[in-house]
């Protein structure tokens, strides 16, 4: 395996890790969903992206932008 380069290259990679296992999508709104779900998750722990209240967990921010 190769180290990634960049940063764009290492977010790639986490990605391809997680939807490599599913063997594809069953169509394009359920592959939308799932990778815009990673990206999100990526965001939080980066600390690119914060919900407003201090003190949330990084699982309680993801919940919280669902409801």
């Amino acid at each position: 395996m190769t180290v990634p380069n960049n940063v764009v290259e290492q977010d790639h990679q986490a990605i391809k890790r997680r939807t490599r296992p599913m063997l594809g999508f069953k169509n394009f709104r359920c592959a939308r969903i799932l990778l815009s779900g990673i990206e999100l998750m990526h965001m939080i722990v980066k600390g690119q992206m914060q919900v407003r209240g201090l003190g949330y967990t990084r699982a309680e921010q993801f919940y919280s932008l669902a409801e």
